[in-house]
């Protein structure tokens, strides 16, 4: 006996091209990179001996990690707060030995100082759509809208990622840690003021000494939880000279130091450099998701507790590029893989005279938001992306704004939501929980 209606064969068929197409369509990979340059610049402090010769040396050593990563996006603290600091290293890092297709972001420094953060990205992946900055007592925290070259552009459907760049108050004391939180909180009240949820990644150098610091609390833990950061390595702990930690501390690259360098020592005992991204990220709710597997601090084998970069023998990196990171910073370079799906979040089947959105990510009820020119009665089904139906059940709605909201008693996944009228008009959104 057939046990499905003609009704149930189109709606299978259907979603079976529907997740045909939603598996074939492209992917893009982006590799995003953060790292403090350690006083790119000639206006470095005192016990730091800079010189034309300092900056050369880091030259050479910058783009042999840059070719060695290869990556697509690189997020950077303590660059000189000057233009031409940026165009040097975009011109002799990322621009050289035939490489053409690197841009830099403006550069702002309303807050003074001699450093400042950059982000430089490959321009034939993304373009610069706009920017804004948050001032503290320290440094700007720079916010770079951007926005991926999809082949939907002409369409006017595209892929928008803001990177948020911070270097946080230096120091242990409790007067350092008070301003981490203020500068975090500045942070976050500005995210609420822009109202919109989003792609976010926030990175930097944090200076956090553990999960315990408000500054830290406030980000994974934000009282509106539409602006939340999550760590994507879920780490949490307290870092600083902890062996439990030991693979993933970033700083600092040298276990002794010399008269007049820059470098801070004592080892690798801390992690103050991070990439953190949004829940949007995370769950892939707009279609950027951050491959968690990826994340990892380069040059870092989980032997360095205490001591440098070089010593005892790397077995990370090939010793070239350990030695580039022990010369170049020190700090080390977090890394993280963000994978691009160039598909549409939604797909009208036909001509439909209603609009759908959904609450992603989902956590413990759906809401679905929808707007019709007309009252009519809706059919609205959740499947997996296997096509297991899981829920079917019908509307009458008015004409208007009306939202339904449903308990949601699914586990984490990717979900397709069919929502159909009785003209067999259909609309299907993507669900992530």
């Amino acid at each position: 006996m057939n046990i499905f209606t003609k009704s149930d064969k189109i709606i299978i068929s259907i979603l079976g091209c529907f997740l045909l197409f939603f598996q074939t369509f492209a992917t893009d990979t982006l590799r995003m990179m953060q790292y403090n340059l350690m006083y790119y610049t000639l206006s470095a402090p005192s016990n730091c001996q800079t010189s034309e010769t300092y900056l050369a040396n880091k030259d050479i050593n910058f783009k042999k990690i840059v070719q060695y990563v290869q990556p697509d996006v690189v997020c950077v603290n303590e660059i000189g707060s000057q233009q031409n600091y940026i165009n040097r290293v975009l011109n002799n890092v990322f621009n050289s030995d035939g490489i053409t297709h690197f841009s830099a972001c403006p550069l702002t420094n309303y807050s003074g100082g001699s450093i400042a953060n950059m982000l430089y990205y490959d321009n034939r992946k993304l373009s610069f759509h706009s920017h804004f900055y948050i001032t503290t007592s320290y440094r700007d925290i720079n916010a770079y809208r951007m926005y991926y070259k999809s082949s939907d552009l002409a369409q006017g459907d595209t892929i928008f990622i803001t990177f948020i760049i911070a270097h946080l108050a230096a120091g242990s004391s409790a007067t350092n840690e008070n301003s981490r939180e203020t500068q975090v909180q500045r942070l976050m009240g500005q995210l609420e003021l822009l109202g919109k949820a989003d792609n976010y990644i926030f990175s930097g150098d944090f200076n956090l000494y553990g999960a315990s610091e408000k500054a830290y609390q406030k980000l994974l833990y934000y009282p509106n939880t539409l602006f939340r950061f999550i760590d994507p390595i879920d780490r949490e702990g307290e870092w600083h000279y902890n062996r439990d930690y030991v693979d993933i501390h970033t700083q600092s690259t040298h276990a002794y130091t010399n008269e007049g360098e820059c470098f801070a020592y004592a080892g690798l005992d801390d992690r103050f450099d991070f990439i953190l991204v949004s829940s949007y990220i995370f769950y892939e709710s707009k279609r950027v998701r951050s491959i968690n597997s990826s994340y990892h601090t380069l040059g870092q084998d989980g032997n360095r507790f205490r001591s440098s970069v070089i010593s005892p023998e790397n077995n990370a990196v090939p010793q070239e590029i350990a030695n580039a990171l022990y010369n170049m910073s020190d700090h080390l370079p977090v890394i993280l893989d963000l994978e691009i799906n160039a598909y549409p979040s939604v797909i009208h089947l036909y001509t439909a005279d209603y609009r759908v959105e959904v609450n992603n990510p989902v956590y413990d009820n759906i809401k679905i938001f929808l707007h019709l020119e007309k009252a009519k009665k809706l059919n609205i089904e959740l499947y997996t992306m296997e096509g297991k139906r899981l829920e079917n059940f019908t509307e009458n709605l008015l004409c208007g704004h009306s939202t339904i909201s449903k308990y949601f008693p699914y586990p984490s996944g990717t979900y397709l939501l069919v929502i159909t009228d009785p003209q067999n008009n259909r609309i299907m959104k993507k669900v992530v929980k």
